[in-house]
């Protein structure tokens, strides 16, 4: 992944998909049909402050890192939000290769497993770079996966949702939920471009998912900040949750997702009857990573003594 291909790339589809009413700008007077989907490269160079050629340059690749003013500019043009903005930053920046030693693998603090653990009552997963997953409380284990299970490079949010089948089933709204995970990877991307593990993820769910490749052409980006899930258990049938996604102070590059089903609704009592389900109350958060213990807590029903002994 190069930056100037992607910043060219991801104006061109930002540029396709605003009109020109979206921007403020009167159509055609005449009713001459437009050529080209959403705006041209001259009415956004217009919005901008910039020349055409010097726009078209970026679209093409051509262009040396734009300054932060054109950036704002641009951004500003083309009506992108929180997010897309700060893809468009990221991408505007020089590639810093990386040298020397790789990054350290990411581990989870004591004090936020013995908090993943307290959490009996609501699912919560912790997911670091690349969306892979650091820790989840066996209530999340329940609701998505057991991670544990899965070999240590397949612990991954976003290649899981687009790889195994058992995902389509869990969300009623899988191609939502998948377009959402491939944009949070674009995001982490823009980030990261030099990083080979994230670019490693990339070509093989490239190959292995048409349905990634369309969504990563599309260069969508998508910020995980809050938002509802939908979610379908066996045991226990349609589960609606809100989330949360907080930041870890010390981490910023580790999030926690807490989930909540509504007081009173079916969701809610559907959650309480997985929890007794599991024994929730009696079970220790789970580290999905290589120091983690293999042992994994079943989606079944244990007696109290079953629980006990374990």
């Amino acid at each position: 992944m190069g930056n100037m291909s992607d910043l060219g790339d991801f104006l061109r589809n930002c540029r396709a998909g605003r009109t020109p009413e979206e921007v403020g700008l009167d159509t055609d007077p005449n009713g001459t049909p437009r050529r080209v989907q959403g705006l041209r490269r001259e009415e956004v160079a217009q919005l901008a402050g910039v020349s055409v050629d010097y726009y078209t340059r970026l679209e093409q690749g051509r262009h040396s890192t734009p300054s932060e003013s054109v950036v704002e500019a641009l951004a500003r043009a083309l009506r992108l939000d929180d997010a897309a903005r700060a893809h468009l930053i990221d991408l505007a920046r020089p590639v810093r290769r990386q040298t020397g030693a790789q990054p350290r693998s990411q581990r989870v603090r004591p004090a936020v497993q013995q908090m993943l653990a307290s959490l009996v009552d609501h699912p919560a997963l912790l997911l670091g770079r690349r969306t892979d997953v650091l820790a989840s409380n066996p209530l999340a284990t329940a609701l998505f996966t057991n991670w544990r299970k899965l070999p240590a490079a397949e612990r991954n949010y976003t290649r899981w949702v687009l790889l195994d089948p058992l995902a389509r089933e869990r969300f009623p709204d899988w191609a939502q939920v998948a377009a959402d995970a491939v944009g949070t990877l674009r995001l982490e991307a823009g980030r990261r471009p030099a990083d080979p593990a994230l670019n490693a993820l990339v070509g093989e769910l490239t190959i292995r998912s048409p349905e990634f490749r369309a969504a990563w052409d599309g260069h969508r980006v998508h910020a995980r900040t809050h938002g509802t899930k939908r979610m379908t258990h066996p045991e226990v049938g349609p589960i609606t949750l809100q989330f949360e996604a907080l930041t870890l102070a010390g981490d910023d590059d580790q999030t926690l997702f807490v989930y909540n089903a509504a007081p009173g609704s079916a969701s809610g009592d559907n959650l309480r009857l997985l929890a007794l389900s599991l024994g929730v109350a009696d079970a220790a958060a789970e580290a999905p990573g290589p120091e983690a213990d293999p042992a994994a807590p079943k989606g079944t029903r244990r007696s109290a003594s079953d629980r006990r002994s374990h």
